[in-house]
């Protein structure tokens, strides 16, 4: 065998190890303090660390991603987007992880023109409005993949954050209001509204990355407005959305596939979609569902949260490009494949009852957005991370004044405040309205909603046979180095990612 496939052999062979188990099962969670700063200081509007609208592990260099969204004004004042690289200590025996800290903050720019999470301006024009949603890294070259909401766009960067394309999103997904197109248009609701493309806030709200790094997978988080149900002489959202392959080559799509979300239909209840999409292999993934219910800035009913991870198989899903996805779809269109049970449930009353999660009070968060496959542990299982969009803990009223948001894990009470300060406190109602009655000072026992992150750990087995991503051949001596690395780490007991610099 050539010196160079003997080398990827053996490095597949080690990614595939794993002992068998019946499920994933859960290690332990970090609550993060909504405060923390990420390399641009703490200032609420430019350094409070965003979260995680999705997460990325790059195994090939060790090191973990966070992605941050639009920022803390929802698209109505200036922010930066950014990406945040994380260092994050995991038992190598256990999977049990702990100290999370960011090492390195990377802001998103396109020749010296910053992207900005404003929504676009004017609204027929993207220009450097960004909603970064997704994120993955490419193993071929190393290079950074986001996708965004305000498109839906797909965009490929430098690890300095530099633009180096954007690829071109699909016709049938652009926001148009009678043909032309309008990035703020809201859905249907009449006169003026959209009718074609995405919906409002609902564009690649996901992204995935096959191991040979070929395709990238962008996902919807539900349908676009004709992928509906006419009720009432009006489209309503529908049960389907879709899953976008791009040809890394050529920056274009390539096909198009349904995903049915649960439930009984016509339409998705309690705001469901999706919020993230893992590759597995070159056809598995799993993707994260959820509704719209728990602990969360604009959301007051903590109620029934529902937040599952699937598995899907794209093998023989029928290409959709060209097909609105009605329910039930047209005959002989195959949606992708859905495992009939999740292989995770993030709220889980157990999970939620653990000691390391006592800051939540029992209660799931609203936004479970982020989702990877992490380091591969002594036994040859494998962690998933799973974390949380705690959108800034910042809210605001129609006149774009801010507030911070306080939350109370005995009770479940929220109250905002003066937005970095804790003054002039005013209580939420479970409606989400809030009480005229100024409580003054922060009283004890409350903080800010907190970002959380999830360990699981799964065998290979679990995983159906996951196959990891893999760089080109003319990397394979240094991924072979990296893997050395990691298994040095591991018997030592503790698995610790690239710390502090800019990665190459």
């Amino acid at each position: 065998m050539p010196m160079k496939k003997s080398v990827l052999a053996a490095a597949a062979a080690f990614l595939m190890v794993g002992m068998a188990q019946a499920a994933p099962s859960f290690i332990n969670g970090l609550t993060i303090p909504a405060s923390t700063g990420d390399q641009f200081g703490t200032s609420v509007n430019d350094g409070r660390l965003g979260m995680f609208s999705d997460l990325y592990y790059d195994r090939n260099a060790n090191e973990w991603w966070g992605l941050s969204d639009r920022g803390p004004g929802g698209g109505t004042l200036s922010y930066q987007a950014r990406v945040q690289r994380f260092t994050l200590d995991v038992n190598a025996v256990t999977g049990a992880i702990s100290n999370f800290q960011v090492v390195q903050t990377v802001k998103f720019s396109d020749g010296g023109v910053a992207f900005n999470g404003l929504a676009p301006n004017p609204a027929g024009v993207l220009g450097s409005a960004l909603d970064p949603e997704g994120l993955a890294v490419n193993p071929r070259n190393g290079r950074l993949l986001v996708s965004d909401e305000y498109g839906p766009s797909l965009y490929e960067f430098n690890r300095d954050g530099q633009l180096l394309r954007r690829f071109n999103t699909p016709a049938n997904l652009v926001p148009k209001v009678a043909g032309v197109a309008d990035y703020n248009a809201a859905p249907p609701s009449g006169a003026g509204t959209l009718t074609s493309g995405r919906e409002g806030n609902r564009g690649f709200e996901g992204l995935a990355i096959s191991p040979d790094g070929r395709f990238a997978y962008a996902m919807l988080q539900n349908g676009t407005v004709t992928d509906g149900n006419v009720v009432s002489g009006a489209l309503a959202r529908g049960m389907y959305t879709r899953i976008v392959k791009f040809d890394t080559d050529t920056g274009e799509a390539v096909g198009q596939f349904a995903f049915r979300l649960d439930g009984a239909g016509p339409a998705p209840a309690q705001g469901r979609g999706i919020s993230a999409i893992v590759a597995l292999d070159d056809h598995r993934f799993m993707v994260l569902e959820r509704n719209n219910r728990g602990i969360g800035v604009p959301n007051a009913n903590v109620a029934a949260p529902d937040k599952k991870v699937y598995v899907i198989d794209l093998a023989g899903a029928s290409d959709v490009t060209g097909i609105d996805l009605n329910n039930p779809l047209p005959p002989g269109t195959n949606a992708v494949q859905k495992s009939a049970s999740a292989l995770l449930d993030l709220a889980a009353a157990s999970t939620l009852a653990h000691p390391s999660l006592a800051a939540l009070g029992g209660r799931s968060p609203e936004k479970w957005e982020g989702l990877t496959v992490g380091p591969q542990l002594a036994d040859g299982s494998f962690v998933l991370l799973a974390g949380t969009d705690n959108d800034y803990s910042v809210t605001q009223n129609g006149s774009n004044l801010q507030f911070d948001v306080y939350y109370h894990p005995g009770t479940g009470a929220r109250l905002q405040c003066d937005l970095g300060a804790t003054t002039n406190c005013f209580n939420i109602l479970a409606n989400g309205n809030v009480e005229a009655t100024n409580l003054g000072d922060l009283p004890t026992g409350y903080a800010l909603i907190p970002g959380v992150l999830h360990a699981y750990k799964a065998s290979a087995a679990d995983l159906g046979g996951y196959l990891a991503p893999v760089p080109e051949p003319g990397s394979s001596a240094l991924f072979l180095a990296g893997l050395l690395g990691l298994g040095a780490a591991a018997r030592r007991g503790t698995l610790r990612p690239r710390g502090g610099g800019r990665p190459s």
